[in-house]
């Protein structure tokens, strides 16, 4: 995968989600030797998945892996860093109490 190409792959998975006291939480667990980078997009299929309180599921559905480039890939980390730093411009300033 060398510059802006896509590499597009069909993976089971595992979908698991609660709604509790507990917890409130979704995984998605891709099942294969996948290893996720920055830029990857993971697109799971099916319908919407609905819970009520105190629901926990446990689902296998097909996701679609899409795997960017090189170039792509060294973008979004690039754009990612850019953003991050975005958070540490902190600035004080001396402010009028009455």
């Amino acid at each position: 995968m060398i510059g802006f190409s896509r590499q597009i792959l069909d993976v089971p998975c595992t979908i698991e989600i609660e709604h509790s006291a507990e917890s409130l939480h979704a995984h998605v667990e891709l099942l294969g030797p996948i290893k996720l980078e920055p830029g990857d997009e993971v697109h799971v299929h099916g319908a919407p998945i609905h819970t009520s309180f105190g629901d926990r599921l446990v689902l296998q559905r097909t996701a679609t892996v899409t795997r960017v480039g090189t170039l792509e890939r060294l973008f979004t980390r690039a754009l990612a860093y850019l953003e991050l730093t975005e958070l540490y411009e902190v600035g004080f300033q001396a402010r009028r109490t009455s």
